[in-house]
């Protein structure tokens, strides 16, 4: 047996050629009993290592049983590998956590995670020295690896040509503290030298006390890598890959290897490798046993679920003042006790808690997810949405089956967010709290502007592949026509290897980015369990592992998103009480108003949340919702994976009843029954898998898996084969199956769960009736909220005019920063357009024009001279049109901005004094026409209170 101490993957980025994943399938295939993946002072790459050694762990298991039933030869490669039909895989590596430390003093040093007190300390240590720095880098010390090193086995890499006199002092300091636990690593570099470096290497071992252990230091699973590693090499210096000299591989050996071809390269030192195989065995600390390590959330002694069950059964009684449904109670407590059955009471208690605080803080919010739309959730406050109006079962989101906490996703107001954010710092300390990386991929556009650089192609070239991104990666080959009707020569060998190294490219990670708002809390210190660094952001802090590594891991993540749509929503329900004093929230609306319905199926619907599309307009007369749960189906229906599934058209003709509604069974009628026997949610789904083609609770929870947005890895098109032969088994007609896989595969770039349509169904119902009853109101606290939507200011408030709003243009002793309403003078109200309208003013500068008004300006100089604004502000103001109330025209008001000085002048030399200085004459400016006055708008505030632009060539564009 083997092992491999040290890989580098291409998450030490720009220099690993191969992912974690590849080096765990060919780990697999060259029969290594385990392998340590050790990024440059990150553990970025190693949950998706351990991911795919469980992988094949499950394969090998499936096909050893098919093999004892069935009699086969053996188990053929895990999905991925590149074996031969007749090659059978037995062999499951085991990973080892692990991270090559780079120290500020030039050593280089693998710590092997050897216990759970091993992990927690590399997790320290990273984070010390990436706390220290800036994004993306990292200042770890000697000092900091001296201060202890329990549970980790180091291996040390030898020195540097010419470096062994700075080496050798820091070498005996680490020996000395950590005698026992250090051990010095063999590896070649396949220079022809290796046979002299490693008795080098040897006597330096024997002087220092340590034995030495052999790796092969692979930065590349296999050797046709070679090209891409010198690609990544030339990306990451800057230069070209033909001038990259003694920084291009000489060779592709250094790849992982099988341990007969180490015993031939380390020759009479062979034993090292033995003793790095006893030095694996002793490393049996395994990432699984990080699972659990969540919030206990216990008050005033008070358990977790004591205190869950007391706060949702009191918030039974607020939701249901009049007492709640029979069903409805019976759910409640059956969810209670199957969330203290699996203990993730404190889960639903630290979301429960965050939306306390925004609510506390007037923040609104809303819930979705999974699990969001239990009664639980619903009681708690968390979502608005009552549970009576889907179809979820709670035990398919949280069930023993999964092993997992359940998704809870929170949005807040986009413009408040950063408060809960805070919030979550301050609560749990960043010792505690840290956001979710985002593994930022190649994608067509950067990897051809970047390898194109590399490789030298002209920036005429690399533009030329880019603008034609789709021709090139539609069918993940080279369409030779297409290169040649941009002016590219299919055949040149430069261009075509550059294209194949682009391909290659595709997919690699780039650098690690913030999540948008995915929070890990843990009970323990964070530090801990991964470790954390600084966000480019100030006052963030993140930790190393995206979404999907924390879903693999089973650990807890809150999702604090932002919406827009939230903060227009609460900033027309302000209005609404400020103006009408009737007080509303998500769950206090008027439900099932009919004219919100009509105005919804009169697709008048701009600036209304998910329903402003275009695609939303043209089908909202078409399916004409007259109820909440329609506008769930609605929210759902439109989106690439239903329509490329052709769910729609049957959708809408059997709701016309132009197609008859039919089930091909019982079972699956009670699945989609209320969908009319179209799956349009991805619990339908996974429902589908699970009773039409007898699909496990696992198995469907890949499916589920497989079909998650913009899934990098996921391949729903590896379930076919068994879903297809589930279905022939149960009796259904191979059309039907046909059918259905085609409609589910559509879920696999988009798909909505039920959950969430519901929660964005609540905001479209929510956004809709303030439209419909308050189109004044609705239009300001769009454009307050901005920028949002689709819309720009301008149909905004072109729209609300064609509702009769009456909408008042900025002026300069009326208008605020914010838009808003006033009395109309006759008992209604009109809008009042906000100085944020205009381009190139700030909020600051708002602040200080209205605090300074007092009574009102009378000339522009007052504004100068008692706002304090720059002139170059004043002129802003001006070319707004801000003046006219004063009597001033546009031109007017800039002739007089522009003649103001650099500086306030004194008050006693402010005035013209008597038979002293020149008084200019007044400008005599030609008036401006409407449709200079129309373009003057648009420039200074993207929108106009004037005619449309096209009002004004009407004349010119109708025939005669």
């Amino acid at each position: 047996m083997s092992v491999e101490l040290s890989i580098t993957s291409n998450f030490t980025f720009l220099t690993g050629a191969s992912h974690p994943e590849e080096f765990m399938e060919r780990a697999a295939l060259e029969g290594l009993e385990a392998i340590a993946v050790a990024d440059a002072n990150s553990v970025a790459g190693i949950v998706r290592a351990w991911q795919r050694a469980r992988e094949i762990a499950r394969i090998v298991a499936e096909r050893a049983e098919a093999e004892a039933a069935d009699g086969l030869i053996g188990p053929p490669a895990p999905e991925g590998c590149e074996a031969g039909p007749s090659l059978a895989i037995r062999n499951v590596p085991r990973l080892i956590p692990a991270a090559r430390l780079v120290l500020a003093e030039g050593l280089e040093i693998t710590a092997l995670a050897a216990t759970r007190d091993g992990w927690a300390r590399l997790c320290r240590l990273i984070s010390r020295g990436r706390l220290r720095a800036e994004k993306g880098a990292c200042d770890l010390r000697l000092a900091d690896l001296m201060e202890g090193a329990d549970g980790l086995e180091l291996v040390l890499s030898g020195p540097e040509p010419g470096e062994l006199a700075r080496w050798q002092p820091l070498a005996r300091r680490i020996v000395a503290g950590h005698k026992g636990r250090i051990h010095m690593m063999l590896s070649p570099r396949y220079d022809g030298q290796d046979a002299a470096r490693f008795d080098r290497l040897a006597r330096l071992a024997g002087g220092l006390g340590i034995e030495t252990v052999a790796s092969a230091r692979p930065i590349m699973h296999h050797g046709r890598r070679r090209r891409l590693a010198d690609v990544m090499t030339a990306i990451r210096t800057g230069i070209r890959v033909d001038d990259l000299g003694r920084d291009a591989l000489a060779n592709g050996e250094q790849r992982l290897r099988s341990a007969p071809e180490m015993r031939r390269l380390l020759g009479p030192h062979a034993p090292a490798l033995d003793r790095a195989v006893r030095l694996a065995a002793r490393c049996d600390f395994d990432l699984g046993t990080l699972r659990y390590e969540y919030p206990s959330e216990i008050t005033d002694g008070e358990t977790a679920d004591a205190r869950l069950a007391r706060l949702a059964r009191a918030g039974l009684k607020w939701r249901y003042p009049g007492g709640a449904p029979e069903k409805v109670t019976k759910l409640l407590e059956h969810e209670l006790a199957l969330i203290a059955q699996l203990a993730y009471a404190p889960y639903f208690l630290t979301v429960r808690d965050i939306v306390a605080f925004a609510r506390e803080r007037g923040i609104l919010c809303q819930g979705r997810g999974s699990a969001a739309n239990s009664v639980v959730c619903y009681c708690l406050g968390v979502t608005s949405v009552s549970p009576e109006i889907g179809t979820m079962v709670f035990e398919r989101f949280v069930s023993e089956a999964r092993d997992e906490p359940p998704d809870i996703d929170v949005d807040f107001e986009h413009e408040r967010r950063e408060e809960v954010i805070q919030h979550i710092y301050a609560r749990y300390g960043r010792h505690r709290a840290g956001l979710c990386a985002t593994v930022i991929h190649y994608r067509g556009k950067r990897a051809i502007r970047e390898v194109g650089a590399a490789m030298g192609l002209s920036q005429d070239t690399i533009g030329a592949l880019s603008s034609q991104l789709w021709g090139f990666f539609s069918t993940n080959g080279i369409e030779p026509q297409r290169m040649r009707e941009i002016g590219l020569d299919p055949e040149d060998p430069r261009l075509m290897l550059t294209m194949e190294l682009i391909f290659e490219i595709i997919g690699f990670p780039r650098h690690l980015s913030q999540h948008v708002g995915g929070f890990i809390v843990t009970e323990g210190r964070l530090d801990e369990l991964v470790p954390i660094e600084n966000a480019s952001m100030e006052d963030r802090t993140v930790i190393c592992w995206d979404k999907d590594d924390i879903d693999a891991l089973g650990i807890l993540k809150v999702d604090v998103l932002s919406l827009g749509m939230l903060t227009c929503i609460r900033k027309a329900f302000d209005l609404i009480a400020r103006h009408h004093g009737a007080r509303h929230d998500l769950a206090t609306l008027p439900p099932e108003d009919p004219t919100v319905y009509d105005m919804l199926c009169r697709a008048d619907s701009i600036g209304v949340f998910q329903v402003e599309s275009r695609a939303q307009m043209n089908f909202l007369p078409r399916m004409r919702p007259r109820s909440f749960y329609d506008l769930v189906i609605e929210v759902a229906i439109i989106r690439p994976g239903p329509i490329q599934g052709d769910m729609v058209h049957p959708y809408i003709r059997r709701r016309n009843g132009e197609e008859d509604v039919s089930f091909p069974s019982d079972a699956l009628g009670q699945v989609l029954g209320k969908t009319l026997g179209v799956p349009l949610f991805q619990e339908q789904a996974m429902q589908i898998a699970i009773i039409g083609a007898g699909f496990t609770p696992s198995e469907a929870d890949r499916l589920r898996r497989a079909l998650a947005t913009f899934k990098k890895l996921g391949h729903i098109g590896d379930f076919r084969e068994r879903f297809l032969r589930g279905m022939r088994k149960n009796g259904y007609e191979a059309d039907f199956a046909e059918r259905c896989f085609s409609q589910i595969e559509g879920f696999g770039s988009y798909g909505f769960p039920e959950s969430h349509a519901a929660s964005f169904a609540l905001l479209v119902y929510a956004s809709a009736w303030i439209k419909c009853h308050h189109p004044g109101i609705f239009a300001c606290a769009l454009l307050n909220a901005q920028p949002m939507g689709f819309y720009a200011p301008a149909q905004i408030v072109r729209d609300a005019r064609e509702h009769g709003v009456e909408v008042r243009p900025v002026a300069i002793n009326d208008s605020y920063w914010d838009n808003v309403m006033e009395p109309d003078g006759r008992g209604g109200l009109a809008l009042r357009l906000g100085f944020r309208q205009i381009k190139g003013l700030s909020e600051e500068d708002a602040v200080w024009l209205t605090a300074a008004r007092g009574n009102g300006y009378q000339s522009v100089g007052d504004v100068w001279r008692r706002a304090g604004l720059a002139p170059a502000r004043v002129a802003r103001l001006a070319e707004a049109d801000v003046f006219a109330p004063l009597g001033l025209t546009r031109r007017a008001a800039l002739w007089e901005a522009k003649a103001l000085g650099g500086a306030k002048p004194l008050p006693l030399f402010s005035g013209d004094m008597d038979g002293e200085g020149i008084v200019e004459p007044a400008a005599l400016l030609p008036e401006m026409s409407e449709g200079e006055e129309v373009v003057e708008d648009y420039v200074a505030m993207r929108l106009t209170l004037r005619r449309h632009p096209v009002a004004l060539l009407r004349h010119v564009l109708t025939p005669g």
